[in-house]
């Protein structure tokens, strides 16, 4: 029999070992995220739609050259466990997710250990101080999805512990990046904003109060066109409507309408010096996903804490004047 020198052996062995070990990658492409240095995004909480959205915009097999690389590895599945309409689609939504080169985790502290940033998806928005503290410590940038949390103070508590821990935390709907915003706020296609009508669904949640599940959609375009400066709100409510009017400090009015009957949409109308501007269409999560991806970038939160939680207040003023019978409530009542 013929001998084999040795180093051309080892050579071989070396080569077959390599054939192996690619024949063994899972190929739902794990490996290859796992190794985007820098890049690499957990969420925690795969009971809400956005979560799917987002991973397969990030994930997909050619993405968007504005999502600059960034790709989802892991995921932590809870989330809710006891609002049913948000429970019931956790398996299912991890099933989903998995098929697209995301592992499913155990716990926040095993995802934290595998990724540089996070989104905070969890529906449930009474569970985001509790997941947020975990992801501030271990030093990760960190977008939470709406609502921001359940309260202004629990709100108030994240962002006072990311600037504690000097971890730069955004949260923001997806509707600020609605048509038209930017060329309304920007390009001030209307000259100065005057007023603006928004509109959305505003599905009830028992656990929530009450914008804060789905309205608070409008009431962010109606901040987003309005900016920072509400004093006071008014609310009437029926069962399938509410109209909640805010004050601004300098006299400009701005209305959220969130419909419960009916044809349900997102838009609005902002009015200028100059001009009567549309909100919208909206056209998904893609412009909400590129700043998310640019904060990774330059940890800059595009929507600063002081608007976040301005909003929060709104939707919470609306409740009391829902309880007050449609009374005026002053948001330093919240905010004090």
């Amino acid at each position: 029999m013929n001998s084999i020198p040795r180093r051309d052996f080892i050579k071989k062995a070396a080569i077959s070992s390599l054939s192996i070990s690619l024949l063994n990658l899972p190929l739902t492409g794990k490996a290859s995220f796992k190794n985007v240095n820098g890049k690499r995004v957990g969420i925690i909480g795969l009971d809400t739609s956005h979560s799917i959205a987002f991973a397969k915009a990030l994930n997909a097999a050619t993405p968007d050259a504005a999502l600059k690389g960034y790709r989802i590895i892991a995921a932590y599945p809870y989330g809710s466990r006891d609002i049913e309409s948000s429970a019931k689609r956790i398996a299912g939504y991890t099933q989903e997710i998995s098929t697209l080169g995301i592992e499913i985790v155990d716990s926040i502290a095993d995802l934290l250990k595998k990724v540089d940033h996070v989104l905070l998806e969890t529906n449930d928005g009474r569970l985001h101080l509790e997941q947020a503290i975990p992801v501030i410590d271990a030093g990760k940038t960190l977008f939470i999805d709406k609502p921001m949390a359940a309260s202004y103070r629990d709100a108030k508590k994240i962002f006072e512990y990311a600037r504690k821990k000097r971890i730069p935390v955004f949260s923001a709907s997806s509707l600020r990046y609605a048509e038209h915003i930017k060329e309304i706020t920007e390009v001030k296609s209307i000259g100065d904003v005057t007023g603006a009508d928004t509109y959305s669904p505003a599905t009830l949640e028992a656990t929530h109060p009450d914008l804060f599940w789905y309205g608070i959609h409008g009431v962010e375009t109606l901040y987003a066109v309005m900016g920072r400066g509400c004093k006071s709100v008014t609310r009437t409510s029926t069962p399938d409507t509410d109209i909640v009017v805010g004050t601004w400090s300098d006299g400009r009015l701005g209305t959220f309408r969130g419909i419960r009957k009916g044809k349900r949409d997102f838009g609005g109308t902002a009015f200028g010096t100059t001009g009567i501007q549309l909100i919208g269409p909206y056209k998904g999560y893609q412009p909400l996903l590129e700043e998310i991806v640019q904060f990774f970038e330059t940890k800059r939160p595009p929507v600063q804490e002081e608007e976040t939680l301005e909003i929060l207040a709104f939707m919470e003023a609306a409740d009391l004047s829902k309880s007050r019978a449609g009374a005026a409530v002053f948001l330093h009542e919240i905010m004090q």
